[in-house]
């Protein structure tokens, strides 16, 4: 029967885009799930769990794809699984849960832990433990505050001690990647969209005391080792020359890639099932491997997980929608409905928002009218 749907904008670029244009979410078919089910690191864990349950044989291949062979004797080798006569058995006492984790494949959980009690509060997954338990981190959990006093990442544990200091933390990090492979690619004029195996850096460096008013009371240096995910990434090039004739300055082309990229993150949903925290972005004035100005979204997944891969097939329709997010979003410098983003490793900084503007009406100049028309490689 008839009924009224009334739609919440939050101080998203996604939401801000589909306040001005809500035809894109009630006439729209339900989407479909993104999973690259031929990724190693989504098969094996799955592979070892459906062992754990009954043995693996022949016929499975059937249910897996042929791409579970390597994966196979890649755990027979590793001693997960044993091959006898009738198929590929669980060979461990323990269970695949014990190792496989329920927030992501970020790497093994670690473990909170109150320092008082010896209680374990809860589990946080290996990637994010550097941005969010970190020593001096404020941690809340289930309402109640926590300070974390240690991060032993070998043990898999941080140690809490319960207290309120009346501020919050924010990590910050710093980012780089490297192209390995380019598997697909078009051409927007002189403009380049690519897709392709990266491998993505990340150190958390320092973090922020914030107050409750947002004002920063310090700043203060860690020692964390740097993180490698290697993993699938969408990203898209246009040569200095046409930014400068754009009128993108090198000073404001840092700020305009950082806002761009921030928005595309923010819109990944209207072209993928899912959103800005299962993807991430790097962006560099001048990248070695492209000697170009860069913008690189990928996939927050070892592996990768369909998301770049969707951006990218979609790449006309996600980049015209950010520049539509930044447009009517009618702060004047930026705000966290169009350019600022609540997971951003440097701080929102450095942001340009009319910088951004101009940077994709460059980028989308000689853009297909739809993502149905393929170039080179697509």
């Amino acid at each position: 029967r008839d009924a009224l749907a009334v739609f919440v904008a939050a101080d998203d670029p996604l939401d801000t885009y589909l306040v001005h244009h809500p035809d894109v979410f009630f006439d729209r078919p339900v989407e479909a799930t993104v999973v690259d089910p031929s990724n190693p690191y989504v098969l094996g864990p799955q592979l070892a769990s459906a062992a754990a349950e009954l043995p693996l044989t022949a016929a499975d291949e059937a249910l897996f794809g042929a791409d579970m062979w390597p994966l196979v004797e890649a755990l027979v080798a590793q001693r997960v699984l044993r091959r006898r006569p009738s198929g590929w058995y669980w060979a461990r006492d323990d269970r695949p849960g014990d190792h496989v984790s329920l927030r992501g494949d970020g790497g093994s959980d670690v473990r909170i832990v109150e320092s008082r009690t010896g209680a374990v509060l809860g589990t946080v997954d290996g990637e994010r433990a550097h941005s969010s338990v970190f020593p001096g981190a404020v941690y809340v959990h289930q309402g109640r505050t926590f300070v974390v006093t240690s991060l032993d990442l070998d043990d898999g544990s941080a140690h809490v001690v319960r207290g309120n200091p009346g501020w919050s933390t924010a990590a910050r990090s710093v980012s780089s990647f490297d192209i390995l492979e380019e598997g697909r690619s078009q051409t927007w004029g002189a403009v380049g969209v690519h897709y392709g195996t990266i491998r993505v850096r990340t150190q958390v460096t320092s973090f922020l005391r914030r107050l409750p008013s947002g004002e920063v009371i310090g700043e203060h240096p860690l020692d964390l080792p740097e993180r490698t995910l290697m993993t699938k990434g969408v990203w898209w090039t246009v040569p200095e020359e046409h930014l400068l004739d754009a009128g993108v300055t090198p000073e404001s082309a840092p700020g305009a890639l950082h806002a761009a990229e921030h928005c595309s993150i923010g819109l990944i949903s209207l072209v993928a099932q899912g959103d800005r925290w299962d993807v991430g972005g790097v962006s560099t004035a001048l990248h070695p491997d492209t000697d170009m100005p860069t913008v690189v979204v990928y996939d927050a997944l070892p592996g990768g997980s369909g998301f770049a891969e969707r951006a990218y097939e979609r790449a006309a329709t996600w980049l015209r929608a950010t520049q539509d997010a930044i447009v009517s979003c009618g702060c004047e410098h930026g705000c966290p409905a169009c350019i600022q983003s609540p997971k951003c490793g440097n701080g929102n900084s450095p942001l340009d928002k009319a910088g951004a503007l101009t940077l994709l009406e460059c980028v989308l100049a000689d853009a297909p009218d739809d993502d149905s028309r393929r170039l080179e490689g697509g």
